[in-house]
């Protein structure tokens, strides 16, 4: 009972809070929680939000880098969030400062540039100008950090802004990885612009590879400590970014999660897998079926299943396999 009463209280005061705010909040599997997180490795339960979701109905490039920026590295992020809004492409950052900061200020400055008086809606000589979204760590009635206050409001004004944190929620160090997954998950590109080789960047580098989102780098001197993560990528095999075409190219040939009805987050099967998922779709089955359907072999036919788990094409509950389906 004591239990129950104490969830309804901390419901009772989140609500509270939100609505003291403006703050919106939509669940995972509601209507209007956006299709881009719906299928998602590991989608917020929760999302907190103020502005407009419809800011993610553009296309989608996350911009990160070091929180130490040097001068070319921000005066570079603010001409690319400018240069990409312009374009109608939603800017994406963790708000944070240096290079996230500056990104935003670049989107904002081309909504603000192109702003149609007659119907609200910022147009550019490229088309609808896109509007900018920011994923923060905290609480959005919990500014961090403090001096951004009037890019938080600007954001949420123009784009919007998320959180799965609770209002009141401070930014807790464990919150910050949890961010970068979402900010990963939102970008259909990521683009690195300045960034060590250890850091906040790199764990949404990591959480973009796990969803197959192409990473992009902005080259520096090996000079720059502050190029020394973005260099990695680039030696790594990161396609390098000098100008806003890059990104809109790299845009233009990987569309998948343009379409989120279309777009599955899951490693590609091999030809064989492929044939083993179809044969199985439909229903839940035993390991023997699987072996009489399939004509493998009962030990391939165990390795294969495990195989098809870790890459998240079946499940297994209490002796029952079931192929995932996303649709």
């Amino acid at each position: 009972m004591w239990r129950a009463n104490a969830t309804e209280s901390l419901r009772e005061q989140i609500l509270g809070r939100c609505k003291k705010a403006g703050i919106r909040v939509v669940l995972h599997g509601e209507s209007s929680y956006p299709s881009c997180l719906k299928n998602d490795l590991a989608p917020p339960a929760v999302l907190f939000y103020l502005g407009d979701l419809k800011a993610l109905d553009a296309r989608r490039v996350g911009m990160i880098g070091t929180r130490s920026a040097t001068a070319s590295g921000r005066y570079f992020s603010s001409h690319l969030g400018f240069e990409l809004t312009a374009n109608g492409v939603c800017v994406v950052s963790g708000l944070a400062r240096g290079i996230d900061a500056w990104a935003h200020r670049g989107a904002l400055r081309a909504c603000e540039k192109f702003l149609n008086l007659e119907n609200k809606k910022p147009k550019s000589a490229f088309g609808e100008v896109a509007t900018p979204v920011g994923v923060v760590a905290s609480g959005l009635d919990y500014v961090y950090p403090k001096e951004h206050a009037d890019l938080w409001r600007q954001v949420a004004q123009t784009g919007a802004l998320l959180s799965e944190s609770p209002p009141g929620a401070p930014p807790e160090a464990f919150r910050f990885p949890l961010r970068n997954r979402i900010l990963a998950a939102l970008s259909e590109v990521l683009v690195v612009v300045e960034s060590r080789d250890k850091g906040g960047s790199m764990i949404t580098v990591d959480e973009a590879q796990k969803r197959d989102v192409t990473v992009l780098a902005v080259p520096g001197s090996p000079r720059n400590v502050a190029a020394v993560g973005t260099n990695l990528l680039v030696q790594q095999g990161c396609l390098p970014v000098i100008g806003v075409d890059d990104v809109l190219v790299a845009l233009g040939l990987d569309n998948r999660r343009a379409n989120e009805k279309s777009f599955d987050s899951r490693p590609r099967l091999s030809e064989q897998d492929a044939h083993l998922v179809a044969v199985m779709v439909g229903a839940p089955f035993t390991l023997d079926e699987f072996v009489i359907r399939t004509s493998v072999p009962l030990l391939q036919a165990a390795i294969a299943l495990g195989r098809l788990e870790a890459l998240g094409w079946v499940v297994n509950n209490s002796g029952w396999w079931e192929v995932i389906e996303f649709g």
